[in-house]
């Protein structure tokens, strides 16, 4: 049987369009196991770093900064590209062009470092989450998976990162908001519809292993009467204005800072990493242990009233967390920053007692992560699905704006972006521009 040229056409189209979903759903799959694995070795590595810690408070002094000694030694020499959250690499490459820059962002070998070195932050006791590392690791998968074609590299890249967020949080929608929103800042109806089919195969690979679950668990937090509105605005303001602070700190480090500090980051990081590591270590010591790891524990036990955070909680984790940041070690900001927020809520709750704890820890979690990635629709979406608390859309809706605003005041650009910056080729500067100006210039 003879096929016309028309017919050949569509065969090979449909040959390719056939290939390039099943790059996706193959990727989305070892996605969902490889998030699966990192959650479980997460929890593990966690459970042991509390034991040895709460056992022993002091050995932290020495604990912690040798632990990110070694993960930033680990980084420069072996795995560089693999520190960070790793959502401003999967940023970055998606607008790189070379697949060999691609590939110092992206790769197997950074998946793995990101893997092995998250663990190692986590059982030094640093403030660090897993969520970010997961959306490197699902990008540097999916760009293995389809590293026969770059034209559809920045799709896979794309397709790879929203998969991790959304396999890491067990939050399907979060993960393609996340993508629209935050990794693309654009809806490509071409690459939509596999997106989508990542995510999916990535979830049900992810649930299959660990089960259908909650995050946070179950909520039933509610504004019962009008006055708790009132309540919106403070924490829409406190959370944004903490989160603005937090961003523009790791912002200003990103680039490098000015004087003494800019030069010791320079030329002594691995002493630097020490520094930071004490640091954490008193911030530890400080809230009796609370602050170590991604805070998942502390942000549950809040929203469900086990207990009481320790005083000052929200405030000794922003910190801790803003060391392990610009320390260099590999670890992301997602459940710590909502861990912070649980805190600033928890503690907000002092001076409105009439109100459920509950209910001012979960808009303290979308106040202040909205604060940190300037994302408000990502913010109350991933909230909502991970503590399957749909009664609280509108006020989740309308803190996330006024975080936002507030935060915009502080930091101008969104933190993840702004970071992907050092991943990029820095432009030239014009000829002249760092030249003296002569004697009687009016710009001497």
């Amino acid at each position: 049987m003879k096929f016309s040229p028309r017919h050949t056409r569509l065969f090979r189209m449909g040959f390719i369009h056939g290939r390039r979903g099943l790059v996706f759903v193959a990727g989305g799959l070892t996605i969902g196991v490889a998030a699966a694995a990192l959650a479980e070795l997460a929890d593990i590595v966690q459970l042991h770093s509390r034991h040895f810690l709460g056992a022993w408070p002091f050995a932290a002094l020495l604990v912690v900064p040798l632990g990110f000694v070694l993960s930033t030694f680990l980084t420069r020499r072996y795995f560089p590209g693999a520190q960070g959250s790793g959502i401003p690499q999967a940023i970055a490459a998606r607008r790189l062009t070379g697949q060999e820059e691609r590939r110092r962002l992206v790769s197997l070998r950074i998946a793995f470092g990101k893997i092995v070195l998250t663990l190692v932050g986590l059982a030094a006791g640093a403030s660090t989450g897993r969520e970010g590392p997961t959306a490197q690791i699902g990008a540097s998968i999916m760009f293995a998976f389809g590293r026969i074609s770059t034209r559809h590299q920045p799709g896979l890249i794309l397709a790879g990162a929203s998969a991790g967020v959304a396999a890491a949080f067990n939050t399907p929608l979060a993960g393609i908001v996340f993508a629209i929103e935050e990794l693309s800042r654009s809806f490509d109806e071409h690459t939509s519809g596999l997106v989508m089919g990542a995510i999916i195969a990535a979830g049900l690979t992810a649930t299959a292993l660990m089960g259908n679950y909650t995050y946070f668990g179950q909520s039933a937090a509610t504004l019962t009467a009008a006055s708790d509105w009132l309540a919106i605005p403070l924490i829409g303001v406190v959370g944004g204005l903490m989160g603005g602070l937090f961003s523009r700190v790791l912002i200003v480090f990103s680039k490098g800072p000015p004087g003494l500090l800019g030069r010791f980051l320079g030329k002594r990081p691995l002493a630097f990493a020490a520094l930071c590591g004490v640091l954490v270590a008193v911030c530890g010591l400080a809230s009796g242990g609370a602050v170590y790891g991604t805070g998942y524990e502390e942000a549950h036990a809040a929203l469900h009233d086990a207990h009481d955070l320790p005083i000052g909680f929200g405030v000794l984790k922003l910190i801790a967390t803003a060391f392990s940041s610009i320390s260099g070690i590999p670890g992301g900001i997602f459940s710590p920053s909502l861990a912070v927020g649980a805190g600033l809520g928890s503690e907000i709750a002092y001076f409105l007692p009439g109100m459920p704890t509950a209910t001012l820890v979960l808009l303290g979690m979308v106040a202040y992560f909205t604060g940190v990635v300037q994302a408000p629709i990502t913010a109350f979406v991933i909230v909502s699905e991970m503590t399957g608390d749909h009664n609280m859309l509108v006020p989740l809706m309308l803190t996330a704006i006024i975080a936002r605003a507030v935060s915009k005041l502080i930091c101008k650009e969104g933190l993840y972006h702004a970071l992907a910056r050092s991943f990029l080729p820095q432009p030239a500067a014009p000829p002249g521009a760092g030249a003296p100006a002569p004697p009687g210039d009016p710009k001497a």
